[in-house]
């Protein structure tokens, strides 16, 4: 065995063997079974170093009897033996420095504009390695096992990635494939789309030709009516007068009946006596006979019950006896519900005693209710507004109703406003300084230029072709209108009393798009919806008659929402004004607002149960994502799949972009946002069911195809 380095304490000198020539490890290795590269006797030239002794310089070296190593390494002795002298470097080494500066000489030289840099600078360190292993024999075993391991790794990993370079190829050929036919699909869509449309007002068209046709129809009918009117009264008086005929006609064969048994009873009286003596005696002999038999039968069959009398009194009785028996079951029954309700009477008895003391000490304790009558001494309109303003609300609300016209009145009374300032924190809508003028709006001004402002922007995205921020097109809006001067007069005024007035559900609406609470795509949506509503109410009033019966309205309704369930269509039929005693509704009232922006309860109600439906939404999609602290898109999509199978592809897009605020097409897998904040952009989005939950029935689709709403005519 070669001899090894010896690092101990009272080793100052290290051994011969680590100390040969380059010359001759250099010749040691060839024969080995080693992964070398071959260099040439010039490059090999520049690494020897000839010392005086002929043997290699150390480095770094310390002062003889210093063996401590700070930290321990394989074959080295434990810390205690260790002495505690301070180690004293010394400067590099000539041979060291020889193969730094062979290595900074060949990396210069290397021409790094061509393919294959990596290998290039790898070739250099490759030298100097083999090199420095051929000068350290002891090492030299483990060394050039470490190479062939790095050799071997490096081909490994080269051959993969020219594996993989194929694979990639393939990739990007299949990616512009599925391009190339998702584009054929838009395209055949598109022209799917224009012939449905074509098709749709072909068949408007022969609706109107039908409905033309069937008032002709109607006007033959109402003559072929008449014509058969006047027929009948002539049928009519043809049968009266046939029928006397046929009186007379028997009339007739009567009086020639009974001349012909007048004439037949002559003839019997002429015949002769003996004849009818014989026939006496022989019909009393007959007579006889059958009063023997009728005796006999009475004798024999006096008891007797028939057979059909016996049948139907057992059907009887049977029939009774189930009757009895489920008397019997129904007594059981009401005996054991009487003995639970008394049971919960009992109970219900207790909780009135215990409520009842509550209501004592609560009356007690608590503060008397307010006479909400009284604001109406003060409100401006008097009581009769003021009762329209609190029917069917509660304490709270009152409480927000009342401060709205408090504060009205105190906005009204101020001239000016303070601007906010030009920081960007400030939406655009209210980045001035200075004083800006209080235009004093009412509400019925507010919401006239909301309406306004709602159906300008949809113009002006519809001539973009894309949708803008609503709170860049509200400044851009009075700009326009009013000038860059009083623009901030009217945002200013505007924003106040959106602000002030949170109760009417326009102007909160256009509150929270504009301050980016909500998404502008859930106006839009409640928009399409009233425009199909108000398409299936107008197709299901065949006779243009303006009037829905409660069926009618209801199949409509079906047709419309196909994924609401049967309460919420009976909670919609009772907002329409539904009742036992109403037997139709006028359709086209509901749809109404007045001055001030209020809607009728139809429409309230289908806002709230959009609410409600996407706020079970996502409480759905919240259990399926479970105890998920952070979300990736991939996690998302599973959840969205799995709780809703009636998402398209384009939805489901549309729907992750939304939740990561990033396009699609910079969705990255491995990108994941909190749980609470996803779930509160989702919240503020247009997000909502598009197949039917599991357990509920699913409605049939509206048999007509749903087009864009014009939100100008709604």
């Amino acid at each position: 065995m070669e001899a090894r380095p010896s690092v101990f304490i009272g080793s100052g000198n290290l051994e011969a063997d680590k100390r040969v020539s380059f010359h001759r490890s250099s010749q040691s290795i060839i024969g080995k079974n080693l992964p070398v590269v071959k260099i040439s006797s010039q490059k090999k030239q520049k690494y020897v170093v000839h010392s005086s002794s002929s043997h290699l310089s150390t480095w770094p070296a310390y002062e003889p009897g210093q063996g401590i190593l700070q930290n321990r390494k394989p074959c080295s002795l434990p810390g205690w033996q260790s002495t505690s002298k301070p180690l004293m470097p010394i400067s590099k080494p000539r041979y060291l420095e020889e193969l730094e500066s062979y290595l900074r000489a060949e990396l210069q030289a290397l021409d790094l504009t061509k393919g294959k840099v990596q290998e290039l600078k790898l070739q250099p360190y490759r030298e100097v390695f083999e090199c420095f292993m051929e000068e350290f024999k002891t090492y030299k075993p483990l060394l050039a096992s470490i190479k062939r391991e790095y050799e071997s790794t490096i081909a490994h990993l080269q051959e993969k990635i020219c594996t993989l370079e194929s694979v990639n190829g393939v990739l990007v050929t299949a990616s512009d494939q599925c391009t190339q036919q998702i584009l054929a699909f838009q395209q055949q869509e598109k022209i799917e789309i224009a012939k449905l449309k074509e098709e749709r007002l072909y068949l408007l068209k022969l609706i109107d030709k039908m409905k033309e046709e069937k008032c002709s129809l109607e006007t033959q009918v109402a003559k072929l009516r008449k014509t058969v009117a006047e027929e009948y009264l002539r049928y009519l008086n043809e049968c009266d007068a046939r029928k006397l005929l046929l009186l007379d006609l028997n009339e007739m064969y009567r009086q020639k009946e009974e001349m012909r048994l007048t004439m037949e009873q002559e003839d019997v009286l002429e015949e002769d006596t003996v004849k009818l003596k014989v026939a006496l005696r022989v019909a009393r002999q007959d007579l006889t006979k059958a009063q023997v038999d009728l005796n006999t039968m009475q004798a024999n069959y006096g008891d007797v019950v028939p057979r059909r009398d016996f049948e139907l009194q057992e059907q009887k009785y049977n029939d009774l006896a189930n009757k009895l028996s489920t008397l019997q079951k129904d007594f059981d029954d009401l005996r054991d519900e009487y003995e639970i309700m008394l049971d919960i009477h009992k109970q219900v008895a207790d909780d009135r005693d215990r409520y009842f003391n509550d209501l004592i000490n609560v009356q007690r304790t608590s503060t008397p209710r307010p006479d909400w009558n009284k604001c109406g001494d003060v409100v401006l309109g008097g009581n009769e507004r003021w009762s329209s303003l609190s029917v069917g609300k509660t304490s709270d609300q009152l409480v927000d109703v009342l401060l709205e016209e408090i504060g009205g009145g105190l906005l009204r009374e101020r001239d000016t406003f303070t601007g906010r300032g030009r920081s960007e924190k400030i939406p655009p809508y209210l980045r001035c300084d200075g004083l800006v003028r209080n235009k004093k709006l009412t509400k019925k001004d507010v919401v006239a230029l909301l309406r306004e402002i709602w159906r300008e922007k949809i113009i002006s995205d519809q001539q973009k072709g894309k949708q803008s921020s609503l709170s860049d097109f509200f400044l851009g809006f009075f700009q326009k209108k009013h000038g860059e001067a009083a623009a901030f007069d009217w945002t200013y005024s505007v924003y106040e009393n959106l602000k002030l007035f949170r109760s009417n559900e326009m102007m909160a609406l256009f509150f929270n798009v504009l301050t980016g609470n909500v998404d502008e795509g859930v106006y839009h949506n409640h928009l399409l919806e009233l425009n199909n509503l108000l398409k299936e109410l107008t197709l299901a009033d065949t006779e243009n008659t303006g009037q829905l019966t409660e069926e009618q309205f209801t199949l409509a309704l079906r047709a419309t929402f196909p994924l609401k369930t049967e309460e919420e269509i009976q909670e919609l039929l009772d907002a329409a004004g539904f009742r036992p005693n109403v037997n139709a509704i006028m359709y086209k009232l509901l749809f109404l607002e007045d001055e001030e922006g209020k809607t009728e309860p139809l429409i309230t109600k289908l806002r709230n149960q959009y609410t409600i439906e996407k706020q079970n939404y996502l409480n759905d999609l919240r259990a399926e994502l479970g105890a998920l602290v952070d979300v990736r898109p991939d996690d998302l999509r599973a959840a969205f799949c799995i709780i809703d199978h009636g998402l398209t592809e384009q939805t489901l897009e549309s729907y992750l972009s939304y939740a990561f605020q990033v396009p699609k097409e910079q969705l990255d897998p491995a990108v994941s946002v909190p749980i609470e904040l996803l779930m509160k952009r989702l919240m503020t989005g247009d997000i909502h069911r598009q197949g039917a939950a599991q357990g509920q029935a699913q409605h049939a689709a509206p048999s007509h195809t749903t087009e864009e709403a014009d939100h100008s005519g709604i």
